[in-house]
């Protein structure tokens, strides 16, 4: 392929275009293609050569556009590169707009868009390098690019039929919450996710579109406090991913931990070391033993992973629990049902919270009350916690 002519590159296209093979013309049009290095391809102005072949005037531009974009890419101009990309996919939404009642092209249509989101982050930061420009910027137009072909494959009324667009919606947005979680406006992803729950095929999927748009879900479902459904799809995601797939089910873990967590469920040492996750052990270990101090210092040691990771204020939320089990030791120490409220407050100052007083530590048991950690109620007249007599303290899992 790296010493492919262009006359031999442009009828390989010609047919592919005749037969209407999706796959083969997608890797004709994809940057993942060895055909990318060869510079025969590499063309600033390839117009004249594309056009005395036949091609349909939108493939043409279509074309025309991938060969400069070559160039681009070649010179290591991202901003050009985007630039054709744009171009590329606009012709290409027209395309797919006018194939009524046929789907042949959804292979091309998945290439396209994926390198048009590589080259706007790529444009991004040699924008930004030139001091043009917002951060994220040229990404959020590469969004709404794509959305014009998710709409045009979420109108496709014949949901239930093979040749449906709709089997395209998936993949476009799985691109589209990698574009917004990185430019931070994930709430644009709820009406994508309603209209994915709407559809009647949307466990039959391909499985690796599946787990990327499960661990999406999640991430958005852990970031609204929603840990059960974050803890359903982040567990589907991870339970499905490949085991060689390493680090993708590292990068998965790194959410589903804090949910777990969060849900009452400790992970092992056993999982942590296996992928890495050693900056979870400390906390982990200051949860379970209630040694607020503990995670505090944790919380601190770590900071730039879980910060870079987009989990640290998830984490801080661990303090609840750890508030649980400190007050758990303190039940065991003075061995009695009825535990002074003074008693909290003694041990919280224990752990360096200052300006601690009683009535926020009956805040903090009264939300344990209420989210079933602890069983029992507040004597308010008699400031004490009665707890029950069975199971006062339910108990908290490992995973």
């Amino acid at each position: 392929m790296v010493t492919l002519s262009l006359n031999n590159y442009l009828k390989q296209l010609e047919d592919s275009l005749a037969e209407r093979d999706g796959l083969a013309l997608s890797e004709l049009l994809s940057f993942k293609d060895p055909h990318i290095a060869n510079y025969r391809l590499h063309l600033p102005n390839p117009e004249s050569q594309v056009e005395q072949r036949c091609f349909d005037p939108l493939w043409e531009e279509i074309v025309a556009a991938h060969l400069r974009c070559t160039w681009a890419v070649n010179d290591h101009d991202f901003i050009e590169a985007y630039t054709c990309q744009t171009v590329l996919v606009q012709a290409y939404t027209k395309a797919l707009s006018s194939q009524k009642d046929e789907n042949w092209s959804l292979p091309v249509m998945f290439v396209v868009c994926l390198d048009l989101r590589l080259f706007a982050n790529s444009a991004d930061i040699q924008l930004t390098k030139k001091g043009r420009g917002k951060p994220g910027e040229t990404l959020e137009k590469a969004a709404d690019l794509i959305m014009g072909c998710f709409r045009i494959c979420a109108s496709d009324n014949r949901a239930a039929s093979e040749d449906s667009k709709k089997w395209g919606m998936l993949h476009l947005v799985n691109q589209l919450f990698k574009i917004y979680f990185k430019i931070n406006k994930m709430h644009l992803c709820k009406p994508l996710i309603r209209a994915v729950d709407s559809l009647p095929m949307k466990d039959e999927f391909s499985l690796s579109q599946l787990i990327t748009y499960r661990y999406y879900v999640g991430r958005k479902a852990m970031f609204d406090g929603d840990f059960k459904t974050a803890e359903d799809c982040l567990m589907f995601a991870f339970d499905r991913c490949h085991k060689s797939s390493k680090v993708n089910k590292r990068l998965i873990l790194i959410y589903l931990l804090p949910v777990k967590m969060l849900l009452g469920h400790m992970p092992t040492l056993e999982i942590l070391k296996k992928y890495d996750l050693t900056q979870f052990i400390d906390v982990s270990k200051a949860v379970s033993t209630g040694n607020l101090l503990q995670l505090n210092d944790a919380l601190q040691k770590h900071e730039v992973f879980f910060i870079k990771s987009g989990i640290y204020l998830i984490l801080e939320k661990l303090k609840i629990i750890t508030y649980r089990n400190l007050f758990k030791k303190v039940y065991a120490i003075m061995g009695t049902h009825q535990l002074p409220i003074d008693a909290f407050v003694v041990a919280l100052k224990m752990m360096k919270v200052e300006d601690i007083d009683s009535d926020e530590v009956c805040c903090i048991v009264a939300n344990l009350i209420y989210e079933g950690r602890i069983k029992g109620y507040i004597s308010h007249q008699h400031q004490k916690l009665v707890v029950s007599k069975q199971n006062p303290f339910p108990q908290l899992s490992a995973v």
